[in-house]
């Protein structure tokens, strides 16, 4: 009987899958196109190759990114986030967007008597195989499940009462909310339920700078935006603030 491993999904599956299948039809019709050409036009079969070979070459490439940053790069993530949160041990934390439970379950083992919520809408288009179940799942095996509570949750709608948590948490979610007033929705109630002298941490790409505006409107110190990274080849930011 098989063992159960911690999978902590793909990001943009249907995007990696996408890049991977276009790069092999390149470099399938290149190889065609020279294969059917060569004897007679050698020199111009080539150059199509060439050409085709390196557009092919191109989407794998950014296919092979994509996933070297979900499996590699996103763990190293998960720890910065965490170390920003400054966690003592006994707080209440709240990971918006949660997904399987890399971040969730990360925070939950630096708990001592705390507790670690994460809620998601467990959208797969976002992350491979995206589910409750599969968090649970997670947590079971990494050996924290005691410590975790996983709910099904919107981050534009928050459940909870305001000043509930001692640290929000949360990682590349709020850019797929479809319009800046529904992103700044999201950041005022993530802000919302964060008790006084609560921290935020999180990184996101694309629209972080305007999640640090709202934060200052809302009256958030200390609000501070790290330097720019470029995983999954997109501009991103760590941003941390506190209540």
């Amino acid at each position: 009987m098989a063992t159960a491993q911690v999978d902590y999904g793909l990001d943009a599956p249907g995007i990696v899958k996408d890049m991977f299948v276009r790069g092999g039809w390149f470099l399938a019709f290149g190889f065609a196109l020279w294969f059917m050409n060569h004897s007679d036009f050698p020199g111009p079969a080539m150059s199509l190759l060439t050409a085709l070979g390196l557009v092919g070459l191109g989407f794998v490439a950014v296919g092979a990114v994509m996933v070297w940053s979900s499996r590699t790069a996103k763990p190293k993530l998960r720890d910065e986030i965490l170390d920003a949160a400054q966690i003592n041990g006994d707080e209440k934390i709240l990971d918006a967007g949660c997904g399987r439970g890399l971040l969730l379950i990360g925070a939950a083992k630096k708990l001592k008597s705390g507790r670690a919520t994460g809620i998601d809408i467990w959208d797969a288009r976002d992350l491979k195989d995206n589910s409750s179940e599969a968090t649970r799942e997670n947590a079971k095996l990494e050996g924290v499940a005691d410590k975790v509570r996983v709910e099904s949750g919107d981050v534009r709608k928050l459940v909870y009462p305001e000043a509930n948590f001692d640290v929000v948490v949360s990682n590349l979610v709020v850019h797929n909310l479809p319009g800046a007033d529904e992103r700044a929705q999201a950041i005022r109630e993530l802000y919302r339920v964060l008790k006084p002298g609560g921290r935020l941490a999180m990184y996101d790409i694309l629209k972080t700078r305007e999640y640090a505006k709202v934060l200052e409107s809302c009256g958030a110190q200390n609000v501070t935006l790290g330097s720019m990274r470029w995983l999954w080849l997109v501009p991103g930011w760590m941003l941390t603030a506190k209540k």
